[in-house]
Formats: structure tokens, sequence, C-alpha cells
């Protein structure tokens, strides 16, 4: 993603996701934004084609392992109840995740080429869009193009009513997993950047947009998506991050407070996405150098409840995506 006006940006390691004032130390709120903010990027990151070695020897060199369970640690230290059990327990969760996946590197992707990881990227998603694990949403409960054209609209209009853009680099669709969780990985930092600088109004317009894409978007299709792939999968990196990425959003749910109606495999009837004229969205969920641009744009969210109608009428009548 990209944004209009440029601002600090993030590497996917960790110490780059959180570059954070002293003050920081002083606010449980703004910890709790900064470590879901990194959980959203790890997961985000794991999920993409591999174009070249970063992300392999991210694993490899432990960093993804140690900086998942620093997040991790430090949100179970600053919950203040927020989430309540079910929260807490989803972070124990997550953290016997980690001590697998840290197995599982030892054993096997210390070892791997980056072409193993690749070849492992596609036994399970295959080179073209797989329906046995789709990586996208609109492809969920969504059997009609036109049902298909409303969801694609709608994520649209997230994106532009905090000012991003997706990135021409790598070509990815706007509803790809990857790409809608480097959105919440944006509105959580972004709401750590409020929480510091822009006050309690701005902050809630952050919170309140993260609660909704939650609600209305990912915490409706992932958790099928992560059962898809485990199944999949069957074992191995990808078959983790399935399982990660499920306790990750139950948390995510305990703790924003939120109740998606989530697909089921009977709502799972793909349709075959054609976009007018041939248009398409390029986008991606990082940047040139694989590096993701954090884009704070400090007059925050103003416009979200605004411009939703007006965006959602502008992408009705212009090309909303394609497969």
């Amino acid at each position: 993603m990209t944004s209009k006006q440029p601002v600090p940006s993030a590497s996917h390691s960790a110490a780059a996701v959180v570059p954070a004032p002293s003050t920081i130390k002083d606010s449980p709120a703004v910890e709790r934004a900064l470590n879901r903010s990194k959980i959203y990027l790890l997961v985000s990151w794991s999920l993409l084609y591999p174009e070249d070695e970063e992300f392999l020897e991210y694993l490899r060199c432990g960093e993804f392992v140690e900086d998942g369970r620093t997040a991790l640690d430090t949100l179970q230290a600053m919950l203040d109840g927020n989430g309540g059990e079910r929260a807490v327990q989803k972070i124990h969760a997550l953290k016997k995740q980690l001590d697998v996946a840290e197995t599982l590197i030892a054993s096997e992707c210390a070892n791997w080429q980056l072409s193993d990881l690749q070849s492992e990227h596609r036994r399970v998603f295959s080179n073209v869009i797989t329906l046995d694990c789709p990586p996208y949403e609109t492809l969920f409960g969504n059997d009609h193009v036109f049902a298909q054209s409303h969801v694609m609209g709608d994520i649209s209009g997230f994106y532009k009513a905090f000012g991003v853009e997706l990135s021409k680099d790598i070509h990815e669709r706007l509803d790809h997993l990857s790409v809608e969780f480097e959105f919440m990985h944006f509105l959580t930092y972004k709401e750590s950047y409020s929480r510091c600088h822009d006050g309690a109004e701005k902050t809630q317009i952050v919170v309140d947009a993260q609660k909704k894409f939650v609600k209305n978007h990912i915490g409706r299709w992932v958790p099928l998506f992560c059962r898809m792939l485990a199944k999949k999968a069957d074992s191995g990196l990808f078959k983790l991050v399935a399982d990660m990425t499920a306790d990750w959003m139950d948390f995510e749910m305990a703790f924003l407070g939120v109740a998606p109606q989530p697909y089921t495999e009977t709502d799972y009837r793909p349709a075959t996405f054609n976009s007018p004229e041939g248009q398409t969205y390029e986008c991606g969920a990082q940047d040139q150098g694989n590096e993701l641009t954090l884009l704070l744009n400090e007059v925050g969210a103003q416009s979200f409840l605004d411009v939703k109608d007006k965006d959602k009428e502008k992408d009705e009548k212009g090309p909303v995506g394609t497969a």
C-alpha cells in the first residue's frame, strides 16, 4: 500500500515496525495497538508469494518467532481486561503456535532455498486462483458478480477513506488477505500514532474503522479460509500460518468486541469475476524493496463516515476488480 501523503515507513523487521517514543511505555493502549499492528504485519507478509529471500531469511534467522513472541508478551501484559478470558486464551494458543513454528523452522526451513519456499507456496496456492483455499474475500459468500462488485467497492471505500493506495510494484487484488491484513496493520499503527498526537475524537474514528472492517470483512471470511488452507496445506509452514491466523482472528473479535456473521462451507459458492471492459486493479501488500509504507495521514479518517456513501456510488459506476 502507498499513500498520497508520504510519512514514516516501516520494513518487515520488528525493529522498524515499532519505532516508538519513550512515552509509549506509559500508555498501555498505545502498546496494545502497536503490537496488534505487528502481528497483522507478520501474517500479511507470510501469505505473499516470496519474490526474493527476505522473508525466508526472516524465518531462518529466528526473527519471525522472536518478533511474534515479543508482540504477544506485550499484548498479554497490557490487555487490562480487554477481550476478557477469550483474548487471554487466544494469546496462549498463539504462543504455542510460535513454539511449533520455531521447531518447524529449525527442522525444515533452516535448510530451504528460495526455490523451496516458492514451491511450497505454489503447492498450496498454485499459480492461478485456487478454489481449494482462495485468499480473496470476494470468492466467499458471493455467488454473483454483482455481489462481488458490492464487496469490492466497500473494501475500496475503506482504503480511500484513509488516503491509502495499493502499490503497483506487486500486482495483487485489493481483496487479497495479505492486503486486507496490511490495511489492519496500518489502522492499528495509525491508532497508536493517533493516541499520541491526535486526541480522543480522531482516535475513536480509527478504532471504529477497525471494528467495522473486522465485522464486515475479515471476520466473516477469514475463519473459513483458514480451515480451507489448513486442509489444503495439510502440514508444514502454511498449515501453521492457517492455524495462527485463525487464532489471531478469534483474538481480534474478542478484543474489539465484535461478532461477525462468519461464512460456512455451505456459503462457499465462488463465481467467476469479470470486470467491465477488461479493467483491472493493480495492488499489492508490499512496495519496492519489500517494504511496507506506513501511511499516517495526520488528518486521520475525518471523512470516513461522510464519504462511505459517496465512494460506494462512485465504485458502482466504475470497474471494481478482476480475477
